[in-house]
């Protein structure tokens, strides 16, 4: 608890852009589901809520989150809030009725105190099914975002998260500490807790982790076998994209934020923006295509970021390789590289165009329509590489 109230006395720079990718990627989220389907409403849950304001007077996800719903009149009336935390709900209660009074989101907000790994009903709550058959057609009338950020370890089941994935629409956030996780894994007093993180790969990530010779190496086996776990528990396809923070005060890696779907339409906006509020330069993050917050870069402005043609610069020289020769639509092209990698739309769409520029493949439009630029990733461009 000590740690947890420290942890609230002032925003960092890292908090801020924690609260602000979430707050930011939700209401582009219902946005996307909406265009499938019209639900009854949509969820957003987050199971460590804290208290929406710090003691510096900076706000946190809760209420970051609820105005960016508020300006959006066509979805304040659909979003229902669901916020749990053990120590501090009648604070968030407060400072959220103080801004948004009963009556402004007609949804009912949920403010509970629940210890999350001891009260069963929480994983009851996040596995039962939100799918309805409607006209035929089995939709689901709650698609949720679920923000996972626990200080500790207990609580995580990944075997309940995948139940919950597995209603269409469904996203996740989950914060990794790992200044917890790669210890936990050596420390017996955590085997426990790290199985229901890992229930059919922990023996075999422990044996493998112990021979990787760097934490880079470690954290980055960690996140990939997470991923296999939710392949195997959801029997499909699952999109996992990480964003690292850096310690305040040296090159290590302090926690990562892992966003996980079914979707490539939420994996492509997830990239998007990620890669808005990251600053180091995608291709420079150890090889491995994470999104990376450095705050020594940020001279405490969280809104001056660099930009992406670095990373544009290294897609196109991929691109340009593998597709050598080839025709094909920018569309189709970004829908069939973008599953492997961590490159957001934008980068792909600065990528053809600098390829264009350059003359490593020419574009045409077949939609009949008088485009302004060279190369949109669109059905209607089609892409020819030299």
């Amino acid at each position: 608890m000590a740690e947890e109230k420290d942890f609230f006395k002032k925003q960092t720079d890292s908090s801020r852009v924690k609260a602000s990718i979430v707050s930011e990627y939700f209401p582009q989220y219902c946005k996307i589901i909406r265009r499938k389907h019209e639900p009854e409403m949509f969820r957003y849950i987050d199971l460590f809520a804290g208290p929406g304001i710090y003691e510096d007077g900076n706000i946190s996800t809760p209420i970051m989150l609820a105005r960016n719903i508020a300006k959006e009149s066509s979805l304040k009336d659909k979003v229902q809030f669901v916020f749990n935390d053990l120590n501090y709900c009648e604070e968030l209660r407060a400072n959220f009725e103080a801004e948004f009074p009963r009556g402004i989101f007609p949804k009912k907000v949920y403010f509970t105190d629940k210890k999350v790994g001891d009260y069963e009903n929480i994983y009851t709550y996040l596995e039962k099914s939100t799918m309805k058959l409607c006209g035929g057609s089995w939709r689901n009338e709650q698609p949720s975002l679920l923000f996972f950020d626990p200080f500790g370890y207990k609580g995580m089941r990944t075997e309940t998260l995948a139940k919950f994935l597995k209603n269409w629409g469904n996203e996740i956030f989950l914060f990794i500490n790992t200044k917890r996780i790669n210890p936990a894994l050596e420390n017996e007093l955590f085997e426990e807790m790290m199985r229901l993180w890992f229930p059919s790969r922990f023996d075999t990530l422990k044996e493998e982790v112990r021979k990787l010779k760097t934490l880079t190496e470690r954290l980055e086996y960690i996140l990939t076998s997470l991923r296999e776990e939710f392949v195997a528990l959801v029997g499909g396809m699952v999109y996992c994209c990480a964003f690292r923070f850096q310690e305040e005060n040296s090159r290590t890696t302090s926690h990562y934020i892992l966003h996980i779907t079914k979707g490539p339409r939420g994996y492509d906006l997830c990239k998007s923006v990620y890669n808005k509020f990251a600053n180091e330069d995608l291709v420079l993050s150890h090889g491995s295509n994470t999104y990376t917050f450095d705050p020594k870069k940020c001279a405490n402005d969280v809104s001056l970021f660099g930009d992406t043609n670095m990373a544009a610069e290294a897609l196109k020289d991929i691109l340009c390789k593998q597709y050598k020769g080839k025709t094909i639509t920018a569309l189709a092209l970004f829908e069939e590289h973008q599953r492997g990698s961590r490159y957001s739309r934008d980068h792909y769409t600065r990528a053809l165009r600098m390829a264009e520029e350059k003359g490593q493949l020419t574009a045409e439009y077949t939609d009949g329509k008088n485009h302004k630029v060279k190369v949109l990733i669109d059905k209607g461009c089609v892409v020819t590489f030299k």
